[in-house]
């Protein structure tokens, strides 16, 4: 098993190469906080298309927060129909707005800075719908904190590196790759991961012959295959 220390050189490693391969993503201009919560919830168990089409179906429908939060649930459910689960979904978006409203006397999270991450964390991870993905999405791309967000791509491809045990959980990897990435690096790390992931380390084919990373893979040089790997991901 590597220490601490290892991993987070072998880490520093793989953000290097990314940014070989994809150079230094810009950044923003982002949503303000409310809309990334928003969006972000939107997102869950759907792709980056139907959430911006639900996005703007709900701006559309309803052009300022306080209308989406003050709204008859059905008729947002319906604006957000094409994400899925809008039954699920609706109530959690307008609850966050109404506790936002409750304790801050406005719908903003600008609040949120003037908290330490975990606090920060703390107080988005107890409103209904908000995880830890969610909340770190919000404190990184809008209020520019440093929160380190695991996707569905990060999550397999950091596994696969073996940065992280092929048993961590999504919600466990965000603890341990903010203690292995420099905060600075955060940012563009999050983002050419999931560039890696949706373009080369892809979940039932990756393109491994084409991988800037193959020496520095866990699964690659033992030789496992995708779908040994997702099997011992599964049963551990």
């Amino acid at each position: 098993m590597q220490s601490t220390d290892e991993l987070a050189s072998a880490t520093w490693q793989v953000h290097q190469r990314l940014l070989r391969a994809f150079g230094n993503p810009a950044k923003g201009p982002w949503q303000d906080a409310v809309g990334q919560l928003v969006s972000t919830i939107l997102s869950q168990n759907t792709n980056d298309n139907l959430r911006d089409q639900a996005f703007q179906t709900l701006c559309l429908r309803f052009p300022t927060w306080e209308q989406v939060r003050d709204a008859p649930l059905d008729e947002v459910v319906d604006a957000i129909r094409i994400a899925g689960l809008s039954k699920q979904k609706a109530p959690h978006i307008q609850q966050a707005l109404r506790r936002i409203t409750a304790e801050r006397g406005e719908l903003s999270l600008d609040f949120l800075r003037e908290m330490s991450v975990e606090q920060a964390k703390t107080w988005l991870t107890s409103s209904k719908g908000v995880g830890p993905k969610t909340a770190a999405i919000i404190l990184l791309f809008s209020l520019d904190m440093p929160a380190f967000p695991v996707d569905t791509h990060i999550h397999r491809v950091t596994r696969r590196l073996g940065l992280i045990p092929s048993s961590t959980s999504r919600e466990k990897a965000h603890e341990i790759l903010e203690s292995l990435v420099p905060a600075e690096a955060y940012f563009p790390f999050h983002i050419n991961l999931i560039r890696h992931g949706r373009e080369i380390c892809q979940a039932r084919r990756p393109r491994c012959d084409s991988c800037v990373l193959r020496d520095l893979c866990h699964d690659y040089q033992a030789g496992i295959k995708p779908e040994e790997a997702q099997h011992a991901h599964t049963a551990q």
